[in-house]
């Protein structure tokens, strides 16, 4: 299933990255091919308008200046005196000449059709007061081989004749430029997915490792409490049926069993509630001012009769000066140390001893329980605070469900403090809770 899930999140995650990475690139793209043209089409129409502007100094344009211009702009001239085409339009071989009048003859038609919608045209006047200069610039595609061409068409004109200059540059250079920026980003797109579907499979498996490892705990948390209610369930069910045929002096033995075995039950359903309030986050906390020290001695006190029957001792150390109160909810910190001090009395042999200890070192109350029983291995500390998790050595203890220390955890998380185990020397534990 969540290898399903974790395909799924990370095609989603991929597609929609690179939607909008695809979708930013084209714009990018738009934009700069745009300022490409249009810069290019005003660099054209500068070059259209120097040359005018040099044509109205000159007297006679020769040859050797119109194959100049051309060489320098990489520019097409056809120069019309009247409608005839010059000389220099004539110096090419046949084909290449038909070539030439085919293109001036398509830009003619396009000027035609342009002008007086798309024209720029500019007029300044000779110093001939009888001629004028003018020049339009337009863009236009050709129909014989659909290549896209800026135009500037020059108008010199006099009282009795008429010179036209038609430039064509071809935008090829342009277009190859503009493919080449496409190619390059395409392969960068193609790059980025690649990397992006990788990162997305990365990040959302890290993303559902939690989620895993909190359904494998769930898993585990049923099938441990199942365990556990099975065996009391049994116990109960079985005494049930004995009563049934039991003669009444044994019948009192059966119903107290099935009354402790209930007991046990709700017990642990209680356990498990208090944890499932911790799971779904309504799991409340009270504070209010709490004298720590009073709160110890009170559990002291519960605790030392339980002690007596193991012939265990159970002594509590408390600092001599007087203590600020603790901001704090003084059942939870109740239900603590009655569980520290539940399991130090379970796990503690005979003659034993436990130290109940509360200090208060920079500005941090530490309450300790302290043991010399059997200890906790270094594999066991580690999943001490695990629910249902239990020490092999303790597991004949019936009272123990393996949730009282992840009950305590839940407590102190809750108040933002935390709770840790070490070993004492000599043997024994020891639980230090910090808030």
């Amino acid at each position: 299933m969540f290898q399903k899930v974790h395909l799924r999140l990370t095609l989603l995650c991929t597609g929609i990255t690179a939607v909008i990475m695809i979708i930013m690139s084209l714009c990018y793209l738009y934009v700069s091919e745009s300022g490409l043209h249009r810069n290019q089409f005003q660099a054209f129409r500068n070059d259209i308008n120097t040359i005018s502007t040099n044509l109205e100094h000159q007297n006679v344009i020769s040859m050797e200046w119109l194959a100049k211009m051309e060489a320098q702009g990489n520019y097409l001239f056809f120069v019309l005196d009247n409608g005839t085409p010059f000389l220099f339009n004539r110096l090419n071989d046949a084909d290449e000449n038909a070539m030439r009048d085919l293109l001036l003859q398509e830009s003619e038609d396009a000027f035609r059709s342009q002008t007086g919608v798309a024209a720029s045209v500019q007029s300044s006047a000779l110093t001939d007061v009888f001629s004028v200069v003018s020049h339009t610039e337009y863009e236009f595609v050709s129909p014989s081989t659909g290549i896209r061409y800026f135009a500037g068409k020059i108008h010199i004109g006099t009282e009795d004749s008429a010179l036209e200059i038609m430039i064509l540059s071809s935008l090829l250079n342009l277009e190859k430029q503009i493919k080449e920026q496409r190619l390059r980003f395409f392969l960068i797109d193609i790059a980025a997915v690649a990397l992006l579907g990788i990162f997305s499979w990365f990040f959302t498996g890290w993303l559902l490792k939690p989620i895993i490892e909190n359904q494998k705990k769930q898993a585990l948390f049923i099938a441990s409490a199942s365990h556990e209610l099975r065996t009391p369930l049994s116990v109960i069910l079985s005494a049930a049926e004995c009563c049934k045929t039991a003669p009444p002096e044994r019948r009192e033995n059966f119903l107290k069993t099935i009354m402790l075995e209930g007991m046990r039950v709700s017990s642990l359903v209680g356990d498990m509630l208090t944890l499932s309030q911790s799971d779904t986050n309504r799991f409340t906390i009270q504070k209010k001012p709490v004298e720590l020290d009073t709160l110890l001695m009170n559990s002291y006190e519960a605790f030392v009769p339980l002690a007596q029957d193991k012939s265990i001792s159970l002594s509590v150390e408390l600092p001599e000066d007087a203590l600020p109160p603790c901001s704090a909810d003084p059942e939870r910190i109740s239900q603590v140390i009655s569980i520290l001090l539940h399991n130090a009395i379970s796990y503690t042999p005979e003659h034993g001893h436990i130290t109940l200890s509360l200090m208060i070192r920079r500005d941090k109350f530490h309450i300790s329980v302290t043991d010399n029983g059997i200890g906790i291995s270094d594999e066991d500390k580690k999943r001490i605070f695990d629910r249902f998790y239990r020490a092999e050595k303790s597991r004949s203890t019936k009272d123990h469900f393996g949730l009282g220390l992840s009950i305590a955890y839940e407590i102190i998380k809750a108040h933002n403090g935390s709770i840790s185990v070490t070993d004492v020397e000599g043997g024994g534990s020891c639980f230090t809770v910090v808030f």
